[in-house]
């Protein structure tokens, strides 16, 4: 019995040898026209300066575009309905959908984030309570170069659940970070302005003129402190110096605040 099977099996396979090779041809010729769009696609983006995320959105639709004219052209050779496909997928869905749940729903997310283009590569931006560079958009996560000079990839999924602040606009990273004093002394803000903080950022654009200069003013005032607000102009994509210049004007106000407590 089991040699009448295996005999069996043989020719069948043998009489469905010249579609077996008619799909490998569809197949291998499939590859090389999916390898030669992928080259085009990287020339014209090189050339054209294409964003990468929108270089990762069309490399995904070509992806999903050629394994689906592959599936179909090797349904036809073997002459098999159409709906092997459809089901196939919907059970291989469904698989998915139960086993990995939130790999799905951050991919959906990351398709979002790359379609509505809240930011872009380069830009400045804050998402929740963490903030950073965008270095790159991709379907699962964006990757952030933080302030301690370290690459952190969020989730896409994160990133659509969170307020999104774009600090990048009119080429220019525009920062805005808050100096607090304790009312630990009796000093106007008009003498905290005069001697302090004016004298700090004009040092800080005398050494830093090939920025614009930083802005500042007042913001609020509690019961044990007050605050100023700062504005720093940095070059957009230029987060390397953003995280160098932002604590060495803190530094340069601060001092001047510790040489104003000493003569008092």
């Amino acid at each position: 019995m089991l040699l009448a099977d295996l005999v069996s099996f043989l020719g069948d396979l043998y009489a469905q040898l010249p579609r077996i090779a008619v799909s490998l041809v569809f197949i291998v010729a499939i590859s090389v026209i999916y390898k030669a769009v992928s080259l085009y696609l990287s020339r014209a983006a090189k050339r054209t300066e294409m964003q990468p995320h929108v270089q990762n959105s069309l490399r995904l639709v070509i992806r999903v575009a050629t394994i689906a004219v592959a599936a179909t052209a090797i349904l036809t050779v073997f002459e098999l309905p159409t709906t092997w496909f459809l089901g196939s997928s919907a059970i291989v869905g469904a698989a998915i959908g139960f086993g990995s749940s939130q790999t799905i729903n951050n991919m959906i997310a990351g398709l979002y984030v790359v379609i509505s283009r809240p930011f872009k590569v380069k830009d400045y931006v804050k998402i929740g309570d963490i903030e950073g560079q965008v270095e790159e958009i991709s379907i699962n996560y964006t990757k952030l170069y933080t302030p301690s000079f370290n690459l952190l990839e969020v989730p896409n999924i994160q990133v659509l659940n969170s307020r999104i602040l774009n600090c990048t606009h009119e080429g220019y990273i525009k920062y805005t970070f808050t100096l607090e004093w304790r009312h630990d002394m009796v000093t106007t803000n008009e003498e905290l302005t005069k001697q302090c903080i004016e004298p700090a950022i004009e040092a800080f654009h005398s050494k830093h003129n090939n920025i614009r200069k930083p802005e500042f003013y007042f913001d609020t005032s509690v019961a044990f402190s007050r605050s100023f607000k700062f504005r720093l102009f940095v070059p957009e994509g230029d987060a390397k110096s953003l995280y160098v210049l932002k604590p060495e004007l803190s530094e340069m106000i601060i001092s001047r605040w510790d040489e104003l407590r000493k003569a008092k």
